[in-house]
């Protein structure tokens, strides 16, 4: 019920800023433009149970978001030239950033393409221990798991406890609740238990990572080919940040930057956050990305750009593209910065 109500406010929201029109009533809102979030774009393949729906957005949502953004005025750049675009008082102009995070294989197949149509650059930040298969995609291993099994038995942090998957809202009460226990810093013995739970109930789990997310080779013919990509450190192993000691932190957030610019050829600058949201980073995260050489650190704190954004560069908000809520009308009421300052 409560991602229920929380779904139709933000459709309501969203509904009500587009139908009004309320970005050209109030421009200055929208401040100096946006960086958008994306994660899978790819052609859509509709299923009964989508807990992950919302990182996913069609190729085609894509290329309206950029039309729409370029009707509004917005200027695309590349994310490692923000911080000297907004520094500069006599440039007035809107911006808009485009970022992927963790690597897909689609970004390559399916979003790089949208881009080079209308020559928009595009920034994909590589969580590395995806690429070189040390790391789950504990998320899509739980999605698996709630999809195949009617119930299942896994201790979380209190005990062994059982979980139902029968009903629809079994599903989205399971997800959330072991979503919840990862986030509270379990991240490490959840996913594994995970991965032995599929494997006790012969659920393969091994294409999982192979299957979605880019190898290596394919980094680096995409750095070569491609002028308008550029790439970021995403961590090792995608951690909760705020929840891992300063060892691990550090080499999470400084091995993951040399290890994609190893992979890409390409000097790596930006880094984003895992998560991103307010309780997955902290002031240790930022300290550590800029001592590992980040010029522009994001979140997914939901913001525009404004001037006061350069006072802290490792904590640049951005706005997310989300699956749930794709039609072209919403991008403008996006643009606007309105729902994030209704939020506040």
């Amino acid at each position: 019920m409560r991602n229920f109500l929380k779904k139709a406010a933000i459709k309501g929201g969203l509904e009500a800023i587009s139908r009004f029109r309320l970005g050209r009533l109030f421009p200055h809102i929208g401040g100096r433009g946006l960086i958008f979030t994306l994660h899978h774009v790819r052609p859509k393949v509709p299923q009964t149970f989508e807990p992950n729906g919302h990182l996913e957005v069609t190729p085609e949502f894509l290329d309206m978001t950029i039309r729409q953004s370029l009707a509004e005025g917005l200027v695309p750049v590349r994310l490692e030239d923000l911080p000297q675009l907004l520094a500069d008082p006599n440039d007035k102009r809107r911006f808009v950033a485009f970022t992927l995070d963790d690597g897909y294989r689609n970004n390559a197949d399916h979003a790089a393409p949208v881009f080079r149509r209308h020559q928009v650059p595009y920034t994909i930040f590589v969580t590395s221990g995806f690429v070189r298969r040390t790391a789950s995609l504990w998320w899509e291993v739980l999605a698996l798991l709630t999809q195949r099994l009617p119930e299942f038995r896994l201790d979380i942090g209190a005990g062994v406890e059982a979980f139902s998957c029968r009903t629809h809202g079994d599903r989205v009460e399971t997800f959330n609740a072991i979503c919840r226990a990862v986030n509270s810093g379990l991240q490490d013995v959840i996913s594994s238990r995970l991965e032995d739970l599929c494997a006790a109930h012969g659920i393969d789990t091994a294409g999982l990572v192979a299957d979605q997310v880019m190898t290596e080779p394919e980094l680096r013919t995409l750095a070569d080919q491609d002028p308008l990509a550029s790439f970021g450190g995403h961590t090792l192993t995608h951690p909760v940040l705020s929840r891992v000691d300063d060892q691990r932190l550090e080499q999470e957030i400084r091995q993951s930057m040399v290890d994609v610019a190893a992979m890409t050829g390409r000097e790596v600058t930006t880094f984003a956050y895992p998560y991103g949201t307010r309780c997955a980073y902290d002031e240790r995260a930022f300290a550590a990305a800029a001592r590992s050489g980040a010029r522009l650190a994001v979140t997914t704190r939901p913001g525009v750009l404004t001037a006061e954004s350069l006072k802290q560069p490792m904590a640049i908000n951005r706005v997310s593209l989300n699956g749930l809520y794709q039609k072209a009308h919403y991008i403008p009421a996006l643009i606007s910065g309105i729902p994030f300052k209704l939020k506040r």
